[in-house]
């Protein structure tokens, strides 16, 4: 129970929820050092999120030689379809 009022804590920030989201929405390859600067968030803090959402099994890495990209898990993106729709949600009038 623990690690899942972590993971809540998480999710009620912003930061976290859009870097989630930036990550289910790459068109491309995604990267710690792209997200952080599109997020307008600190490098390192950006890794420290994702390294959150490692332990947690929502995203995983994709490596290829010395160059790490983020992917989504099956988890993850159900997630972030879930904060997307309610960020919608909340906009809608």
């Amino acid at each position: 129970m623990g690690e899942d009022k972590d993971l809540v804590n998480l999710f009620l920030r912003n930061k976290p929820a859009f870097i989630l989201i930036k990550i289910y929405s790459c068109s491309k390859k995604c990267y710690a050092s792209t997200i952080a600067k599109e997020v307008d968030c600190t490098y390192s803090h950006t890794v420290r999120i994702i390294q959150i959402l490692e332990k947690n099994k929502l995203l995983d890495f994709e490596k290829k030689g010395r160059i790490k990209s983020i992917i989504l898990t099956k988890k993850g993106r159900k997630i972030a379809e879930t904060i997307k729709k309610l960020i919608t949600y909340i906009h809608e009038d």
